[in-house]
């Protein structure tokens, strides 16, 4: 065991997930079956939450403890839902602005990136289900409690959101060496959504198709791109000084 808040156990770990607890991940013991193992799924599915199946073993070296063969993590703080925030951004009058982070994995990263995030107004972060730094309490150590007050989003599918965003009236751009403009070049004082990849693959080539326009950030030296957390930086300063938030 360690300082991570797991719950484990057929009875607890449904009554988590039915309570619509922060619940980050859970992992299922191989060759389960029945009626449980249906509802956790379906519950899971639902709740965009990652299951993983393990062996035996596996699930005994996450836990200590009767855990009859499923164990869940919880996060440090609750997902919220895309489709109840943007309505509630234009209700307010405001212009959405939104991130989008494709395969971003390192938890610093992700924390430093919230950080930025919620000093520059960006209305939420969006995270794929699966492959991504999540809501632990790690990430909302290093986001100096960021990830507290910046909703975050976890979506089963981002090329699916990029549709449902492009359909409520919002501009999707992706941060990728391929991008035929720059960063500055592009207008960003309307709504928009900014997609940064992972420092190794950058973003997925569906992502990638899927956004309205890729783009660049200049740059003059030879390493191949900034960290994804300062690119994140770069990003959100610029949309600032374009809606003339900066002074």
């Amino acid at each position: 065991m360690d300082d991570k808040q797991w719950v484990f156990g057929r009875h607890p770990v449904l009554e988590a997930l039915a309570a619509n607890q922060p619940v980050e991940k859970v992992w299922l013991q191989q060759g389960t079956r029945g009626e449980f193992e249906k509802e956790l799924r379906h519950l899971c599915r639902d709740l965009k939450i990652p299951m993983t199946v393990l062996p035996k073993d596996s699930i005994n070296r996450l836990v200590k403890g009767n855990h009859q063969g499923v164990v869940a993590l919880l996060g440090a703080a609750a997902y919220q839902q895309l489709d109840d925030i943007l309505p509630f951004v234009y209700e307010k009058g405001e212009t959405p602005l939104l991130l989008l982070l494709d395969g971003v994995t390192d938890v610093r990263n992700f924390g430093a990136i919230a950080r930025s995030a919620e000093l520059c107004g960006v209305h939420a972060v969006v995270i794929p289900a699966k492959g991504s730094a999540g809501l632990s309490a790690e990430a909302l150590k290093t986001s100096a409690g960021a990830l507290a007050r910046v909703p975050v989003c976890r979506v089963k599918s981002l090329v699916s959101t990029i549709t449902f965003l492009q359909e409520s009236g919002v501009r999707v751009l992706a941060s990728d060496l391929s991008g035929d403009k720059y960063l500055h070049e592009l207008d960003l004082t309307g709504p928009v959504a900014l997609v940064l990849g992972s420092e190794g693959e950058g973003i997925s080539k569906g992502v990638a198709a899927a956004a309205d326009r890729c783009f660049r950030i200049p740059q003059l030296g030879t390493l191949n791109s900034f960290n994804v957390s300062v690119a994140t930086g770069i990003m959100l300063y610029e949309s600032m000084r374009q809606r003339s938030v900066v002074l």
